[in-house]
């Protein structure tokens, strides 16, 4: 596979570029109380990065393709898409992160463990839906398997077509840089999806947000990686 002729980028957008990841928690919340199970958001808010189909398993016992676990699944989706992303903004300085990686030649793919309506969704709020064609935006829906499994990821690198050497992930959770690793990307973390240095400490190179990236971008990993 030939190089990239900069390094390549597969970005996560939830907590990433979308300050989100504490509205998700309240939205499963209040999805498993309306189905019997008493789960606060406190709970969930340490698995912000997984899908449904491991959240459900890790939380309540039940499988995502269970009728118990299509329905909370359901709800979670309609009260999250009603109640919260109308509320949500971006991380500081989204936008303008997506824009220089364009700037800089840096190709971009989207892997992310939410469905397809959902993240077209956030991808709007976040400001960056016209900069990234739908067909780089991997979800979910399509790979069938959420972070930590590397699903997502390895079909966005796989449309980027640029060896794993040459790409690194952005992203915000220890989900991101699991899965990233298991097919052999690094991974630039941020701290505005609020897990800790700890959490984030097998990554590449740690930010508070987009916009403290683009900041320094001529000496982050970015800028400064071989491109293969």
């Amino acid at each position: 596979m030939p190089s990239c002729p900069r390094v390549g980028v597969v970005l996560d957008v939830d907590g990433t570029l979308i300050d989100s990841n504490d509205s998700h928690a309240e939205a499963w919340s209040e999805s498993f109380k309306a189905n019997g199970y008493d789960i606060e958001p406190g709970t969930v808010r340490p698995l912000m990065g997984m899908g449904g189909d491991k959240i459900l398993p890790k939380v309540i016992g039940v499988e995502s393709d269970s009728i118990s676990g299509r329905l909370v699944s359901d709800h979670r989706l309609a009260v999250f898409m009603r109640n919260h992303l109308p509320l949500l903004r971006p991380t500081r300085g989204a936008r303008r992160l997506v824009e220089l990686l364009l700037e800089r030649g840096h190709p971009i793919a989207v892997a992310s463990s939410a469905g397809e309506e959902e993240i077209l969704g956030l991808l709007r709020v976040a400001g960056v839906h016209e900069l990234i064609p739908k067909e780089a935006i991997v979800t979910k829906d399509e790979t069938g398997r959420s972070k930590p499994d590397p699903d997502t990821i390895a079909v966005a690198l796989e449309r980027l077509g640029c060896p794993a050497d040459s790409v690194v992930m952005i992203g915000d959770t220890p989900y991101d840089i699991e899965a990233a690793a298991r097919v052999g990307l690094r991974t630039i973390a941020f701290r505005s999806g609020g897990f800790s240095e700890q959490d984030l400490a097998d990554a590449l190179a740690i930010f508070d947000d987009p916009q403290d990236l683009v900041d320094r971008y001529e000496t982050s990993p970015l800028a400064t990686s071989s491109s293969g």
